[in-house]
C-alpha cells in the first residue's frame, strides 16, 4: 500500500516500515492480547522519490522530529490495528505535505492611514475625557 502524500510525490511500500506493539490504556483483556499499537517509519535521508532540494527541504524543517534521518509516526488511538494504519499514514502524509509547503510570503509593513490616526487619537482623547470626569473635584 502505497502512500501518496500528493499529486507529484508516493512514497513506495518498500521504504515504510511498521512495528506493532501491544496499546496502553483502556480495553479490557483486548488490549492484553492484540498489538493494535502502530508505529510507522520512512527514512527520509535514503529516500529515492524525493529530489535532493526536497530532501534537504525535509531534512531542514523535520530536523528535531528525525532520528538518524528516520521520522517515526506513531498511532493507538483506536482499539483496530487496522485504523490505527490508516492514521498513522495519514499523519505522516500531513507531516510531509506541511515541511514541503512554500514559505509563507512575508508580511509587508505599512503606516496607518491618516484618518485612522486621527480616529485613533480622537479616541484615545475621549477616553482621557472620561477618566478625568470620574475624578474628585478639586477643594476650592
Amino acid at each position: 500500500m502505497d502512500l501518496e502524500v500528493s499529486p507529484a510525490l508516493t512514497i513506495p511500500e518498500r521504504e515504510l516500515g511498521w512495528r506493532f506493539s501491544r496499546s496502553s490504556g483502556p480495553g479490557g483483556q483486548h488490549v492484553n492480547t492484540s498489538d493494535s499499537r502502530v508505529e510507522l517509519s520512512w527514512n527520509v535521508a535514503e529516500s529515492t522519490v524525493l529530489s535532493d532540494d526536497e530532501r534537504m527541504l525535509l531534512l531542514s524543517r523535520l530536523g528535531h522530529r528525525l532520528v538518524s534521518g528516520v521520522v517515526t509516526m506513531a498511532a493507538s488511538e483506536q482499539r483496530s490495528q487496522l485504523r490505527n494504519r490508516e492514521i498513522a499514514l495519514r499523519k505522516l502524509a500531513e507531516l510531509v505535505t506541511a515541511g514541503l509547503a512554500a514559505e509563507p510570503t512575508a508580511r509587508r509593513a505599512t503606516k496607518p492611514t491618516r484618518g485612522s490616526a486621527r480616529r485613533h487619537l480622537a479616541v484615545k482623547q475621549q477616553r482621557s475625557a472620561t477618566k478625568q470626569n470620574r475624578q474628585r473635584p478639586a477643594a476650592e
